[in-house]
């Protein structure tokens, strides 16, 4: 029941994620990225998406379990979302720490994702410091998603680990809790 409830408060208020890491970024602006690499549908910047509702997710390689498992909700969010508003943004983050990583890899793997929107690569892990690690210190993961809205304001953190549509009951909640956060977002003036 109290878990019920706290679900039911952490839905109300825009959603922080199922661990709760990252509930200080909800309603807070979201940093501008910087300068990146982009393997497809770049060059952008936070600021050039204004208007849309951007999903903002930190991937690696196409072994990770949690990656592996949330690539098609990603495409699935693109195809269906992307004529109403959504811009989902793949960032690219080489493990187990930040390397220089060659474009050819990175297009690599998203091609075995099947990722179709925007991908850049962070090889530097600036971009994931910036908008994530250095604003969540001892974040538990650094695959992290961020739903920003249209103002640029982040309206709900998935702090990491895999969301799917048919997976286990925790990550089938994930994603449950994510589309309604980009549902809210799509309907916002």
């Amino acid at each position: 029941m109290l878990s019920t409830l706290v679900l039911a408060m952490t839905l109300a208020a825009g959603g922080a994620g199922p661990a709760g890491e990252g509930a200080d970024l909800v309603g807070r602006p979201a940093p501008e990225w910087p300068d990146r690499v982009w393997v497809q549908g770049g060059p952008l910047h936070l600021s050039d998406l204004r208007g849309r509702v951007v999903l903002l997710r930190f991937f690696m390689e196409s072994g990770c379990p949690f990656c592996r498992a949330t690539a098609p909700v990603l495409n699935a969010l693109h195809q269906e979302l992307g004529p109403r508003g959504l811009v989902v943004i793949g960032m690219y983050t080489p493990k187990p720490r930040p390397r220089t990583t060659p474009t050819a890899e990175v297009r690599g793997y998203v091609a075995e994702y099947g990722f179709t929107f925007p991908v850049a690569v962070d090889g530097d892990w600036a971009a994931l410091r910036r908008l994530w690690l250095d604003r969540v210190p001892g974040a538990s993961f650094t695959s992290s998603s961020l739903v920003i809205d249209r103002q640029g304001i982040v309206r709900y953190v998935h702090p990491g680990g895999a969301y799917t549509m048919h997976g286990d009951a925790a990550a089938r909640r994930d994603y449950e809790e994510l589309r309604a956060a980009i549902e809210r977002a799509l309907a916002a003036p």
